[in-house]
């Protein structure tokens, strides 16, 4: 589903990464993990086209990334790949389902259809009677349940998580959690995911570190 060969990235005079290779099936999930500064932030960003590596290539599902220019890789990753970041990022002014919403009307769907998506994934992560409520109203562990069925809501290849869980408490990290697997079962959704948290990083179905600019 995901392939990236000899990813190299600088800053400066500072090399990050230093030949990342790394190949996701459909359906796994993937851990990332290493000491603050290893360049796990930067791979998945690179990764979810987010930024480009100074060197190597990346393909989605076998369509290579490196030749799409920015209004390519914009719609590319509206309808390849969905993101969940440590802070949701979810717009205070709409409600639940018209976050979750955004990036399909973005994608050219039609409203009738976005809700549609958007009340199946509400319901699939237990939040239909928090549709219509705002972020404000809603509890950590809600407001992040919310944006990742914002992720969802396209039917993405891969979702990247980039500390997923840094911003909950233990009960809410541990659903959080399991919403993940129970995801993979549900959707044979694919994950990589950026943590801190061990216990997440133990779950996965492989756990990779990042030390020195390349995967152990």
């Amino acid at each position: 589903m995901l392939s990236a060969e000899n990813i190299h990235k600088s800053f400066g005079r500072l090399e990050v990464l230093k030949g990342i290779y790394l190949r996701i099936a459909q359906g796994e999930i993937v851990s990332i993990v290493g000491s603050s500064g290893a360049g796990k932030s930067t791979l998945l960003h690179i990764l979810g086209t987010l930024d480009k590596p100074d060197q190597g290539s990346i393909s989605f599902d076998g369509e290579k990334t490196d030749s799409l220019n920015d209004r390519e890789l914009s719609v590319f990753r509206n309808r390849k790949i969905g993101f969940v970041f440590q802070f949701h990022h979810l717009l205070p002014e709409f409600t639940a389902l018209e976050n979750i919403c955004i990036p399909a009307y973005i994608g050219g769907c039609s409203r009738h259809e976005a809700e549609k998506r958007a009340g199946i994934l509400l319901e699939l992560l237990d939040l239909r009677n928090r549709s219509d409520h705002k972020p404000a109203t809603l509890s950590g562990g809600e407001q992040q349940r919310v944006a990742v069925a914002r992720a969802l809501i396209n039917e993405p290849k891969v979702v990247f998580a980039d500390e997923p869980s840094g911003n909950l408490d233990s009960a809410a990290s541990i659903e959080l959690h399991r919403l993940f697997f129970k995801l993979r079962q549900d959707l044979n959704q694919t994950f990589l995911i950026v943590t801190h948290n061990d216990e997440l990083a133990n779950m996965a179905d492989r756990k990779l570190t990042i030390k020195d600019g390349v995967i152990l």
